[in-house]
């Protein structure tokens, strides 16, 4: 795989280049809460704006059903880029449109152009291959036919989608700091990690994390679950769980995986419950077993926090995807700001999953320094340890 600085060393004064990168950060209205991602883009970029490249970059925010959406707009994170860069960011109002081919033709060696979501168009997420190769074609048009492609956004390198993957067929190919990170660090947890090695897994489905829990179980030492998905093991375990989250057709699955596997899964032992699902719901902390029908639980409670706290203290390696509790309300916040602490005081290898994981250190106010890597990509991480073949890493090794 050619790498940033492969293309660097070839030399990109006034020379195009395309950047796939992930700047989809959350927004409340037009104001970004975490601007984590962006920052992360930041290494790749400038490297490229102080070679003298021309740099245009495409990329998503939410999910737009193929066509304009205003709260969708990446207008409020080309702002921010050019706060965080340092250097003005102009902004094109399209993707392969006008504005975007004045906007590129008009731009300067060092200079940066950001382009509207590139999800405002239908043919970059098609299931259909001609749809995407026509998007990826009129993107290599707008840069030009010797412009070269980085890509930088780890978290979409698992889709098949036209800026990741199509456009990668059609020009140089390299992968961009963050991406060449990204998964350096994640090989270090497939690959004979140091032991003892923690997994923890929180998150609201356990379908969503079945393909990480059945891939990991056999090379673990302990697997810590909490979140929503924790109920459903209850459930297996012959547990009532009240008004939880259940996904009733995975119990069995999970009775399995705990029959197979029960000395390496931790579970929660007690819960912060609540009448509501509010931030001003009536509370009560109850044993696992004791959750009454009509109320639900939204965290770990405090003897899971110890529990969790010590096994995490012996761990030599860590990697952690999920919330433990709705961290976004106040009430609910503890168990996961718990287990940020107690990765965050060690000085094990210890791996964010991204994701919400990722918003949670931000929001709870834990200290990053205190973890070897955060992700930027939630579900490419989780795919990336699945063994999974990512299309988006895939094709750059062509």
């Amino acid at each position: 795989m050619h790498t940033l600085d492969d293309l660097l060393a070839i030399g990109v004064s006034g020379r195009t280049v395309l950047v796939r990168s992930d700047l989809n950060v959350p927004l409340d209205g037009t104001t970004i809460t975490d601007d984590g991602r962006i920052r992360a883009s930041l290494p790749t970029l400038q490297a490229l704006t102080s070679a003298g490249a021309k740099v245009v970059v495409t990329a998503h925010l939410g999910r737009p059903k193929g066509a304009p959406e205003e709260r969708y707009s990446l207008a409020p994170v080309a702002a921010r880029l050019t706060d965080v860069l340092g250097a003005p960011v102009t902004f094109a109002t399209d993707l392969v449109g006008e504005s975007a081919a004045s906007t590129v033709a008009a731009l300067p060696a060092g200079g940066v152009a950001l382009l509207e979501n590139v999800r405002f168009d239908a043919r970059e997420t098609s299931k259909n291959e001609a749809d995407r190769q026509e998007l990826a074609r009129a993107l290599v048009h707008l840069v030009g036919g010797d412009a070269a492609f980085v890509s930088d956004g780890f978290g979409v390198v698992h889709r098949k989608q036209a800026s990741v993957y199509d456009v990668a067929q059609l020009l140089p190919h390299y992968a961009g700091y963050l991406v060449s990170e990204e998964t350096a660090v994640l090989h270090k947890l497939t690959v004979d990690p140091e032991r003892p090695y923690v997994v923890i897994l929180g998150g609201s489905k356990v379908s969503d994390k079945l393909g990480v829990i059945t891939a990991l179980l056999p090379q673990v030492d302990s697997l810590l679950i909490g979140g929503g998905m924790a109920y459903t093991f209850l459930a297996a375990q012959g547990h009532g769980v009240g008004k939880s989250l259940l996904q009733a057709d995975q119990i069995d699955t999970c009775r399995g995986l705990l029959e197979q596997h029960g000395d390496k899964i931790l579970l929660p032992t007690d819960f912060v419950i609540a009448d509501d699902f509010a931030p001003d719901a009536n509370t009560d902390i109850v044993g696992a077993d004791a959750i009454p029908d009509a109320w639900q639980g939204l965290d770990i409670g405090p003897a899971t926090r110890q529990a969790f706290a010590a096994v995490i203290a012996t761990a030599a390696t860590i990697f952690w995807n999920g919330p433990v509790g709705v961290f976004e309300m106040p009430a609910f916040s503890a168990g996961t700001k718990a287990i940020a602490d107690a990765i965050a005081a060690g000085s094990s290898f210890s791996v964010v999953g991204g994701g919400d994981s990722a918003a949670a250190v931000r929001t709870l106010g834990v200290d990053e320094s205190g973890f070897t890597h955060i992700s930027t990509g939630g579900g490419a991480s989780l795919e990336f340890l699945e063994g999974a073949t990512l299309p988006g890493l895939s094709v750059l090794e062509a």
